[in-house]
């Protein structure tokens, strides 16, 4: 059983709030403490049967693996980009890869990290959502107790004494760690949109250079354009979606991993088996012994081999894990394992083709079949990154971690599949940028390994925290896994730090530039959201002015929206300042986002009433996740009216049923009468700031233990009938006389007192981004002639 009061409490008002109410509430409340004890992850793997668990095993290539099987074309020029000097480095170098792909692509990420999705979604905004749920460590405190009873809301409970509850104290005992793992996890999506520049500019420019292989005499400058043509097609294509090309990608990465493999086999029947020792891990110790650091910066190119993983978690959200799994152990790493094996043994016979090792041991008869669908599972590669970049751009939006900017929905049936134009613009010239300017794969690939060891290393510090907190893994476990991956990650990391210079530095200036864009804009809405805490009005002085609010309430209904989900918006007072005339129907309107992948239609609306009835004033919380999607206006105000019309006969219908005299705190009640009332937020009392007339009876239904059900007497029920026609009436005329959208203007400056990078982070940049970005009002749809924007600044 859940309490409808949750709404009432407001946020900032502590210990002073505990009334006699407040301790009724909490009485009413305790059994959701119970059920807490008891809630598990939502998510649970659907039991499929196994022609289904093929078919989407089979889709899942399209999707998740296209980045990871177009590595075969560019690791071996990357780990020797001066040539091979001795055939047993070609042995030292596929051991490495080998072990690689075994250690973080099969072991940690498709057998551990894919089973930490936050209820099926993946990516790094996506482990931190889930860890938001298990500790306070959201910056923006815009949650509230009711928001924790929503049914996508899962989280695990622990005891006081265990090694979890210390890791989560200590992560909430001050907001510096706070502040600290949020600036880890924008710094992995930075890392992430920088991937989604870098996989489409190395896997076409390395597919479109096997032209140079069959006409070794082209120039480069050919091999550029082609590329830069179609990454040009690719982007501009994406508006239309993947949903009407989408069913093509399986195929074509399928018949790609097939041809790859085949090759390999044949490259290994034919040149050298011997390479099939390099399963042996002596094989590393050896390389490293001879070539000393040569061998230690190699594994940067090393490296590329395990790239796309990182998309792969982060396109996750369509597949069930067990269909990932199987496509992987089944095709997927066999089949690179094979292709790997086969160049090596290529190599073995023709070290000097290192640059083109991929192409030149293709069999002559299926050169150019294979040089085509090398390019289609190029351009598939690219599109599995772009559209795990634009996932993880509208997750950082919805946590308020990225400027307000334009997301389409490109597909009905698959809420995931978006587009964000200025996103895919803004990906699209950087990219012909980076292929134009670098003109290579080696600069490319070292600047490539940088991006993808750094999202790794911030995986694998969430995934630390997930294993305490959520999973409740015992220490050592949690100990060996993060020692295990910190030392591999690291090692790589050591590696790629020595080719900051040859093309390395190219994602660490594309991470800082959106770092900084990101962490500016998340610092001015905490500090805004602080000012609207701060600043809002006291229930005492809207009570002091009568039903009227001392104005003249003209017809109409007026939304006012606001980030508040409790209290009066400052806004509101300067409205009514200003201004002598008010809306005779006012309901506060706020849109907030919580760190669940999605909120229930059913779920989505609280709604309570604010002051007596006779000020027709109403508070309505409308709840997202972050990725669901905002309906048109029309849709939006129909369902918001809809819950706030269905609130108001609830509530007369609770008032209309209470007996005074006989009033049970526990009176029995069925758990769907409950669940309906929770879910509409029936009729909240509320605590220190807001006031409502309403009754306790009037929350909890009566019953006597003596009677088999409540008296209500005949007139009680005719006036309450009454006075729900009467406001339902009154609404509809109001609605039909007209609807305003009040929105607040807020500006942030900066202090003159201020420290200099303050002022720029504030009046310079936080500025600009406010004006390049989507106005709150294109977001809601709301029609400019009924619009209405109350502008305020304050300072910082």
């Amino acid at each position: 059983m859940a309490s409808a009061l949750g709404m009432g409490i407001d946020e900032g008002s502590g210990d002073e709030t505990k009334g006699g109410m407040w301790e009724l509430d909490q009485k009413i409340d305790q059994p959701m403490d119970e059920e807490a004890g008891r809630l598990k992850n939502m998510y649970r793997e659907k039991k499929f049967s196994a022609l289904l668990l093929l078919r989407l095993a089979f889709q899942s290539l399209g999707v998740v693996y296209g980045d990871l099987g177009t590595s075969p074309l560019y690791v071996f020029y990357n780990t020797f980009p001066h040539g091979i000097d001795d055939t047993e480095d070609v042995i030292g170098a596929l051991s490495l890869i080998i072990y690689s792909l075994t250690l973080i692509p099969l072991l940690k990420y498709v057998f551990i990290v894919c089973r930490a999705n936050d209820n099926g979604q993946g990516g790094t905004f996506a482990l931190y959502s889930l860890l938001c749920r298990h500790a306070k460590i959201k910056t923006i405190p815009n949650q509230h107790r009711t928001d924790e009873e929503l049914t996508t809301y899962s989280r695990s409970t622990f005891h006081e004494h265990s090694f979890a509850a210390k890791t989560k104290r200590w992560l909430e005992a001050y907001s510096f760690r706070k502040n600290a793992l949020l600036i880890i996890v924008i710094v992995g999506t930075c890392t992430v949109i920088g991937d989604g520049i870098l996989t489409p500019a190395i896997s076409v420019l390395s597919a479109t250079g096997g032209i140079k292989v069959d006409h070794p005499k082209m120039s480069n400058d050919v091999v550029v354009v082609v590329a830069v043509i179609i990454l040009v097609g690719l982007f501009s294509l994406q508006h239309y979606g993947t949903d009407r090309v989408g069913w093509l990608f399986a195929p074509i990465v399928l018949l790609w991993f097939l041809l790859v493999g085949g090759i390999g086999i044949f490259n290994i029947w034919k040149y050298d088996s011997s390479v099939l020792r390099a399963f042996s891990p002596v094989y590393i110790y050896r390389y490293f012994r001879r070539r000393k650091k040569e061998g230690w910066t190699s594994l940067g190119g090393i490296m590329l081999s395990i790239t796309g993983t990182e998309a792969l978690f982060a396109d996750l959200a369509h597949f069930p894990v067990s269909a990932i799994q199987l496509a992987f152990t089944v095709i997927v790493f066999p089949c690179l394992l094979l292709t790997y094996t086969g160049q090596a043994a290529y190599l073995m016979q023709n070290k000097e083709h290192v640059v083109d090792a991929f192409y030149r041991s293709i069999p002559e008869s299926i050169y150019w079949p294979v040089f085509v669908i090398a390019t289609l599972a190029a351009i598939v590669a690219s599109q599995a990154t772009i559209s795990a970049t634009f996932s993880i751009i509208k997750q950082a939006l919805a946590l308020g971690c990225f400027p307000r900017v334009k997301v389409v929905h490109t597909s009905k049936k698959f809420l995931g599949q978006i587009y964000i134009p200025d996103i895919n613009w803004i990906l699209m010239i950087l990219c012909i940028g980076v292929t134009a300017g670098f003109r290579n794969q080696s600069q490319i690939g070292n600047a490539y390994g940088t991006a993808v060891v750094i999202v790794m290393l911030v995986t694998t510090l969430l995934m630390t925290l997930i294993m305490l907190l959520v999973w409740r893994c015992h220490w050592v476990l949690v100990l060996i896994f993060t020692v295990l991956s910190v030392v591999v990650e690291c090692t790589y990391f050591s590696s790629v730090l020595f080719k900051v210079d040859q093309g390395g530095w190219v994602p660490l200036v594309i991470a800082a530039a959106f770092l900084v864009i990101m962490y500016v804009w998340h610092y001015g809405t905490v500090k805004r959201y602080a000012f609207e805490m701060h600043s809002k009005v006291s229930m005492a002085w809207i009570l002091g002015l009568g039903p009227s609010l001392g104005l003249v309430r003209v017809p109409g209904i007026g939304l006012v929206y606001t980030e508040l989900a409790s209290g009066v918006p400052h806004i509101f007072s300067h409205f009514i300042t200003n201004l002598p005339a008010i809306h005779s129907v006012v309901v506060f309107v706020c849109v907030k986002y919580l760190p669940v992948y999605t909120v229930p239609e059913d779920e989505r609306f609280l709604v309570k009433r604010i002051g007596p009835k006779s000020f027709h004033m109403f508070r309505c919380v409308a709840r997202y996740g972050y990725k669901d999607l905002h309906k048109k206006d029309e849709e939006f105000e129909r369902k918001l009216f809809d819950n706030l019309f269905l609130f108001v006969r609830l509530e007369n219908m609770m008032e209309g049923c209470s007996d005074s005299d006989e009033y049970s705190l526990y009176g029995q009640q069925t758990q769907n009468s409950m669940d309906y009332l929770v879910r509409n937020n029936g009729n909240s009392t509320t605590g220190n700031n807001d006031f409502t007339c309403s009754t306790v009876e009037s929350i909890v239904p009566v019953k006597s233990p003596t009677q088999g059900s409540n008296t209500v007497t005949s007139s009680l029920g005719r006036e309450s009938s009454q006075a729900e026609v009467d406001e339902m009436e009154f609404l509809n005329r109001c609605r039909d006389a007209g609807v305003v959208h009040i929105l607040g203007n807020t500006v942030v400056r900066a202090r003159r007192d201020s420290r200099f990078y303050k002022k720029i982070a504030i009046d310079y940049i936080y500025a600009f981004l406010r004006r390049i970005c989507r106005e709150n009002s294109v977001i809601f749809n709301v029609p400019h002639e009924s619009l209405l924007n109350v502008g305020q600044i304050f300072y910082v």
